[in-house]
């Protein structure tokens, strides 16, 4: 359970969500899916932190629309790497794809691809 605390708190908590998403957004800009993944959780973690320690404390006047600003942030933030999620998601079904066609031509065609015969040793090259 979290103990009352002060605004200080509740938005040291906003801008600790602000830094983790950034990051992640630099992560998937960058590709380096594993390390997203692993501070997937530990942003997960601080949101629920946060949540309570915001329950806890609501904020009122100027930390309140600091809040408004950090929760922009990282809303901008959310969406770039939303959409960066989504262009991976995209580029992993388009390579799924591309293989599920090269195994089944190497279904159909790989068996035949053995016995293919050069036919000129078959036939007299007078004939032609």
């Amino acid at each position: 359970m979290i103990e009352a605390h002060g605004p200080q708190e509740v938005i040291a908590g906003y801008r600790q969500l602000r830094a983790q998403v950034a990051d992640m957004r630099d992560l998937a800009e960058k590709a380096d899916w594993a390390l997203l993944i692993d501070r997937q959780q530990d942003y997960l973690q601080q949101m629920e932190r946060v949540k309570a320690l915001d329950a806890a404390c609501p904020l009122v006047g100027d930390a309140a629309v600091r809040k408004a600003e950090l929760l922009e942030a990282i809303l901008a933030d959310d969406l770039a790497l939303r959409e960066r999620l989504m262009a991976r998601r995209e580029e992993l079904g388009q390579l799924i794809d591309h293989s599920r066609r090269q195994r089944d031509l190497q279904r159909t065609y790989g068996r035949q691809g053995g016995s293919v015969v050069d036919a000129s040793t078959h036939f007299d090259k007078r004939m032609t």
